[in-house]
């Protein structure tokens, strides 16, 4: 009894594998927030997007029926008046049979590459009774809405 018995700690050994699943687990956490935050801001471009889409159309159909080619003309994107001059498209727009009336069929919303684009499905009614179906593009331009395409 005479000696007292040493006391030995062993030392600890760090866990540096805890410490990286600890970094990895935080650092998919915020991949998967990021995540989620576009997926809110998508859909809210989408869905606050319906609405003028569809009022660009029916004010852009609504000026062609009624004779107005150069409000409609207005309406179109930049690249469509960079095909027609505005009386090219008035002519056009006049040629027989022209647009008597249309119904919006449906609008749809999407994003391509982050940037919001729309489509407008619309059946065209024609002097003589004639009807049709389009499918019109619509995308964001200097703050609106602009129609882009082939309208008839």
């Amino acid at each position: 009894m005479g000696r007292q018995g040493e006391w030995h700690h062993a030392a600890r050994r760090r866990r540096p594998a805890r410490a990286g699943v600890l970094a990895a687990g935080l650092g998919l956490g915020m991949c998967l927030i990021g995540v989620a935050g576009l997926a809110v801001w998508n859909a809210q471009v989408v869905l606050q997007s319906d609405g003028p889409v569809r009022e660009t159309a029916d004010g852009f159909f609504r000026e062609v029926a009624a004779g107005d080619t150069d409000a409609a003309y207005e309406r179109l994107c930049r690249q469509a008046r960079g095909r027609w001059s505005e009386a090219g498209f008035g002519s056009w727009v006049r040629t027989p049979p022209q647009v008597s009336g249309y119904e919006i069929v449906d609008v749809s919303v999407a994003t391509r590459s982050g940037r919001p684009h729309g489509t407008v499905r619309v059946r065209i009614n024609r002097d003589g009774g004639g009807s049709e179906e389009r499918e019109l593009p619509v995308v964001p331009e200097d703050g609106g809405w602009r129609i882009c395409g082939d309208p008839f």
